[in-house]
Order: structure tokens, then C-alpha cells, then sequence
């Protein structure tokens, strides 16, 4: 009586088929590609030891079938670990006021696109601030290099700047040549009627 117990723990101990198939896929679980032939229960303890890139993966690889019905309530996990529970329970309120339905696939994609929107605008915003800020500080320095610079000239002993005493004294020097070209003129012409007053007189 004894043996035949020992011999039925030993049966119950014994893995099934299904379970040995079970557990060889999950620990070959990033190789796992199609599972559109595999049964639902099978994929409901395979699944959900996939992280969320294996889980594209099999869902993507997978053609001619809809795996939301198992992977949905994963999509679920992923997006309350990313989002937190409050926007979950928020999601879930829209959908019933606007009597919609999403998988959580969708809607962890399209978070994930509005997130990036968002930091996209902010982006273009700190660069066009960046942009407006160089182009104003542009304007300031060419501003500055068109306006008139102030006189450099140096300070007379008697007043005014050394620029004005230059140009008084040049228009003084050409007045004393001027005069003096005038009177030689006038010496000239003097000098002319002497020598025909004493060129008539000889005569």
C-alpha cells in the first residue's frame, strides 16, 4: 500500500508535456517569433513573461490574428508602470463618457506621440527664444558700429580741439601766399611801366 503512494507522488510530481512546452518557451522567450497557431492558454502563461520590445515583437511577427485578447491586460501593466494608475483610471473614464474602446496598445502609442509632440514644441520654442535672442544682440552690435564716433582730436593750449588749430593755421599760410604772389604780381607790373616810361624817354 505504501509503494503504490510513493508511485503517485511520483506520477503527480511529473511535469506534463504542456507544462515542459511551457516552460522551454519562456526561457527561449526572446526568440519567440509567430504564435498564431499556439492556443490562447498556452500564450496567457508565455506572454507575460515578455518585456515590452519582446511583446511588439510577437505581436508584430504574428499575421492573420488578434493576440488583444491576451495581450491587452499586459498593455495595461506597461502603461500604468509608464503613466501611473491615476491617468489609467482616467483613460478609462473618457472612454466610457465618449462610449469609445482603444486596446491599451493604442493608447500607450498615442501617449507616447503626444509626449513627444509636446517636447518637440518645447524645443522649437527654446530655439526660436535663442534664435531671437542672438538676432536682437546682432542688431545692438551693428547699431553701435553705424553710429558717429566722437571727435579724438587733441586739446589746444588756448581751446578748441588740435584739428582746428591745423586747419586755422593751413588758412593762414594760404593767405600769406596769396598776398604774397599779389604783391610780386604788383612789383611785376610796376617794374613793366617803368621800363616803357624809360624806353619813351630815351627816345
Amino acid at each position: 500500500m505504501a509503494w503504490n503512494q510513493k508511485i503517485n507522488i511520483t506520477r503527480r510530481q511529473a511535469p506534463s508535456l504542456t507544462d515542459l512546452c511551457v516552460q522551454v518557451a519562456v526561457v527561449n522567450i526572446r526568440y519567440l517569433g509567430n504564435v498564431g497557431e499556439t492556443d490562447f492558454h498556452l500564450l496567457e502563461r508565455i506572454l507575460p513573461h515578455c518585456n515590452m520590445d519582446q511583446l511588439i515583437h510577437v505581436e508584430d511577427c504574428t499575421e492573420g490574428r488578434d493576440l488583444s485578447p491576451v495581450t491587452n491586460k499586459l498593455w495595461k501593466k506597461f502603461y500604468e508602470r509608464r503613466f501611473g494608475v491615476d491617468n489609467v483610471a482616467l483613460v478609462v473614464e473618457r472612454m466610457k463618457k465618449r462610449k469609445v474602446s482603444f486596446t491599451w496598445r493604442q493608447l500607450y502609442e498615442a501617449k507616447l506621440k503626444d509626449i513627444e509632440e509636446q517636447e518637440t514644441k518645447i524645443v522649437e520654442r527654446m530655439k526660436q527664444r535663442y534664435e531671437n535672442a542672438a538676432a536682437d544682440k546682432q542688431k545692438r552690435q551693428v547699431q553701435i558700429c553705424m553710429k558717429v564716433p566722437p571727435s579724438s582730436g587733441k586739446r589746444s593750449y588756448f581751446g578748441g580741439s588740435y584739428s582746428s588749430v591745423c586747419n586755422t593755421k593751413s588758412n593762414i599760410m594760404k593767405k600769406a601766399k596769396l598776398d604774397f604772389i599779389n604783391r610780386c604780381d604788383f612789383f611785376r607790373r610796376l617794374l613793366v611801366c617803368y621800363g616803357i616810361i624809360f624806353h619813351l624817354s630815351s627816345k
